[in-house]
């Protein structure tokens, strides 16, 4: 398999910020999301997403430095291992050369109009195996 990553860059805002003065660790969570639908965005079409959808069933996340307000955070994504209707999703935050935290992501497929999961047909199987995306 290709390794396929994307990355993003973004700023911490006031509105990251909790009460211990650094991002709050939801926020975390976001960008980790932020950065799968990103990414899938650009590795999808609109025929594949009017068939499917993901959904999130298991997220890890190890944190290991805060991040501040004003810190420019880079969010890299790649695709892991993809079985029976689970893809694997790792994320790493980035301040400067500074890993702040790594999260490991199950998603799941399900088919969009019964809204149940759907084992990968040949269409998503090309996009998790395949292809290679563009930053």
């Amino acid at each position: 398999m290709i390794n396929k990553t994307f990355t993003y860059t973004l700023t911490v805002s006031r509105n990251d910020i909790d009460t211990l003065n650094h991002v709050n660790n939801v926020t975390y969570l976001n960008w980790v999301q932020n950065a799968a639908q990103k990414h899938w965005s650009v590795l999808s079409n609109a025929d594949i997403d009017n068939k499917y959808v993901w959904v999130v069933i298991r997220h890890e996340i190890d944190y290991f430095l805060p991040a501040m307000l004003n810190d420019v955070i880079t969010v890299t994504t790649y695709i892991g291992d993809s079985y029976g209707v689970k893809s694997e999703r790792f994320v790493e935050i980035k301040r400067g050369d500074r890993i702040l935290a790594k999260a490991k992501t199950i998603w799941c497929l399900l088919d969009k109009k019964a809204m149940k999961p759907v084992k990968f047909p040949s269409e998503i199987i090309n996009i998790l195996h395949m292809k290679k995306s563009k930053n």
